[in-house]
């Protein structure tokens, strides 16, 4: 057997990769967007005496998730990706 990986198996590789690559920078651009709304939303709260922190609206989020999900993510691979979105959000200084 050989060690050797065939060229167009690698290059298949290579454009997967590059594909990712674009990707995560359009994920960390909607990121940065959506940190954007969420520190505007932080700034309104005082004024409509609500708390910083609103579990309905976490499991707001969730379910929404879960129905734009078309996998192949499970809805606890979601939910535990976001989890971890909102608390750096929560985290935020604006």
């Amino acid at each position: 057997m050989s060690d050797q990986i065939p060229a167009e198996a690698a290059e298949e590789i290579a454009a997967h990769r590059a594909r990712i690559d674009e990707i995560d920078c359009e994920l960390v651009r909607l990121l940065n967007e959506r940190a954007t709304e969420s520190l505007a939303i932080r700034a309104l709260k005082p004024r409509v005496h609500w708390g910083l922190y609103d579990p309905k609206r976490e499991e707001e989020i969730f379910e929404n998730l879960g129905k734009c999900n078309t996998g192949p993510l499970y809805a606890e691979n979601l939910r535990e990706i976001f989890a971890a979105i909102l608390n750096v959000m929560k985290e935020m200084r604006g």
